[in-house]
């Protein structure tokens, strides 16, 4: 397998999809008991699961790459100044899809970024519940691992006539069906957390589009799977999708296959 960045090798590569896996195996192990909730500070929900997550990632990484430093959800709190220069970053999301956890539906996942010049150029994305495992990166493309073992390259289906659109279960709004009537969409498909890009990067759906507020961590992981399988991620005025702003909150993008 070649190199999918100039820093990160395939036996790395080999390491950090085990270490989504391990951040996956703590979160069910929290899954499969009583589920404790408290709040964030923006009232979002919060549970001990993420904090598992966060600490095997984040000692996984610290040991795998130290000299590369690590923006989490569960450890955001690092002033612009000091990572304004960072050439390489980790982006982190240990459970992306906390109250899908909530709802006990599945549809929560482990995403993990490799950011360099603030693009994301290595995305990792594990489904626990289902053990599907998705990837994507410079010089490799974008692949699946299902619970079987079985290993497949996924493309976007950029040919598709009819479009299936895919959207988020807890954060439709009017402005998406908006903006759906422009393209020929047929169908649509509702789903939790980042598993959106995933669908479009296999080719099971065309579009998505979120009108505001995601946060960095939410959405650099699958940026990277969807554009290494052919789909492009822009913001809704097609200008570039930015990362490590000065407020590392999102606007609205759009992910399509063209």
């Amino acid at each position: 397998m070649e190199n999918c960045t100039s820093i990160i090798s395939p036996a790395e590569l080999t390491a950090l999809l085990l270490l989504a896996k391990q951040a996956g195996s703590g979160i069910l192990s929290v899954y499969n008991t009583r589920i404790q909730v408290t709040l964030k500070d923006d009232l979002s929900p919060l549970t001990l699961a993420d904090k598992v997550s966060h600490d095997i990632i984040t000692e996984g990484l610290t040991a795998l790459t130290p000299d590369i430093p690590i923006i989490s959800e569960e450890g955001k709190d690092i002033p612009y100044e000091t990572r304004k220069n960072w050439e390489y970053y980790w982006c982190v999301d240990p459970l992306d899809g906390t109250r899908e956890f909530i709802k006990r539906n599945g549809e929560f996942t482990v995403n993990i970024a490799l950011m360099h010049n603030n693009i994301p150029v290595l995305g990792i994305i594990y489904v626990p519940v289902t053990d599907v495992l998705y990837y994507g990166g410079e010089g490799i493309g974008s692949w699946k691992e299902t619970a079987e073992g079985g290993k497949t390259q996924i493309y976007a289906d950029v040919n598709a006539k009819e479009w299936i659109s895919v959207g988020s279960r807890s954060h439709a709004s009017a402005e998406e069906a908006e903006l759906l009537a422009r393209y020929p969409v047929s169908a649509t498909i509702s789903i939790g957390s980042s598993i959106k890009f995933c669908l479009i990067a296999e080719g099971k759906a065309h579009i998505y589009y979120r009108h505001g507020p995601t946060m960095e961590w939410d959405t650099a992981a699958g940026q990277a799977i969807a554009v290494y399988s052919g789909a492009v991620m822009t913001r809704p005025d097609g200008q570039p999708f930015e990362y490590n702003k000065p407020s590392l909150l999102n606007g609205s993008f759009l992910v399509k296959v063209g």
